[in-house]
């Protein structure tokens, strides 16, 4: 991910073990679809009810290319669970299932476009890197830069990557702007002597 998730609390004590826990369940999440770039879980006590025990909602919010995934969309339609573990497991079961419809939709998509495209995919160069921070800047034909992460670069070439490498990418429009979703490094053309 490419930043930390974020847990919230509403009218609820923070724990840290329920932190982990929902630190774990998102790392858990990834294994189904690791191009999540931000996570924001939500956990509230909704009303206060004039019956005993209190009943918990948790809402998940997930960033991945192209969308954003909302589990606990609409309060009055989302369930409100007893017990404050059960809406922990509950909601993650509800993120795991859109993560693997998106996932779906996503191979889908990317399979479509590999068979429709005629030509090979658009070329720019690497005009800054950050390795410390796992992110850097392509300079496209047209001139304008891309923002890519180390894990948009396939086969986990970031750390060969040079200032000055020429690399192929598939764009897509992020939260502040163009992004690189896919990053390889250009084959060299042979030239006959």
């Amino acid at each position: 991910m490419q930043t930390p998730v974020k847990v919230a609390y509403r009218h609820l004590r923070s724990s840290p073990a329920v932190t982990e826990l929902v630190q774990e369940k998102v790392k858990k999440l990834e294994h189904f679809f690791d191009r999540i770039t931000t996570c924001t879980v939500t956990l509230e006590v909704p009303d206060k009810h004039h019956h005993q025990g209190k009943h918990y909602r948790v809402r998940i919010e997930m960033r991945v290319p192209g969308e954003t995934l909302v589990v606990g969309r609409d309060p009055k339609a989302s369930r409100v669970h007893q017990g404050l573990y059960a809406a922990i497991q509950a909601a993650f079961r509800e993120a795991k299932r859109q993560l693997q419809d998106h996932a779906r939709r996503f191979d889908h998509r990317v399979r479509a476009r590999a068979v429709t495209a005629h030509a090979e995919p658009p070329r720019a160069v690497v005009v800054r890197l950050f390795p410390q921070e796992g992110y850097g800047f392509l300079q496209a034909p047209d001139g304008r830069e891309i923002y890519f992460h180390e894990r948009s670069v396939l086969k986990g070439g970031f750390g060969r990557l040079k200032v000055g490498d020429e690399v192929r990418y598939a764009e897509e429009q992020g939260e502040e702007g163009p992004q690189a979703s896919t990053v390889a490094l250009a084959r060299k053309e042979r030239r006959s002597a």
